[in-house]
């Protein structure tokens, strides 16, 4: 029996984002992005239920192009408040198009938001080694740090926790469970 970090067992969708996604070392700006995204629209929420909604963004969101996003307006705004496919959250939303502009921003000084981001870790994944889920944090020093500069640089829906699951979901750090058949499958990506 494959053994799996105990919250992707819930059901299908999330075991398959589980065996496929999180965690894996991620260094594509429009995915990092993505993912800045929806884990800022699952505030309050479960990651599930933005992960149902996930094919929903990809069509209200121009498939997470930032600079289209980022020219979003008050009209295109409220018809995404009509949206039932996402969370209708109108700060949520307008976040999205802040975050855009930000984004491009970072891109423009930084060659790359992918330079930019993982700075926070060293440009290195953070190995972790948690032998039950209740040893995870959800927040760090580096996700802190993160949630700290991106707010200093106008971003919204990036607190601490938010970072921190950020960071999981895109490889910056390993939180999968030593006993998780994943955990060792990660360590080799880069």
């Amino acid at each position: 029996m494959t053994k799996r970090c105990p919250w992707s067992e819930s059901n299908t969708q999330q075991m398959n984002y589980h065996d496929t996604e999180w965690g894996v070392p991620l260094h594509d700006d429009r995915k990092l992005f993505e993912f800045l995204i929806l884990e800022g629209a699952q505030a309050g929420l479960s990651w599930d239920t933005v992960l149902k909604k996930r094919e929903n963004y990809r069509a209200a969101f121009a498939d997470f192009d930032a600079e289209s996003i980022a020219r979003f307006d008050g009209r295109k705004i409220g018809s995404l408040m009509n949206n039932a496919g996402i969370v209708r959250n109108r700060l949520k939303i307008e976040s999205t198009v802040v975050n855009a502009r930000c984004f491009l921003a970072l891109q423009a000084r930084h060659g790359s938001f992918d330079a930019y981001i993982w700075q926070f870790t060293g440009g290195k994944s953070v190995r972790n080694k948690w032998r039950s889920a209740a040893e995870v944090p959800s927040s760090t020093a580096q996700s802190d740090a993160m949630s700290k500069d991106l707010k200093a640089r106008g971003f919204k829906f990036v607190g601490t926790t938010i970072c921190y699951a950020y960071m999981q979901a895109t490889g910056m750090v390993n939180d999968h469970l030593v006993s998780c058949f994943r955990h060792k499958a990660t360590a080799g990506a880069a």
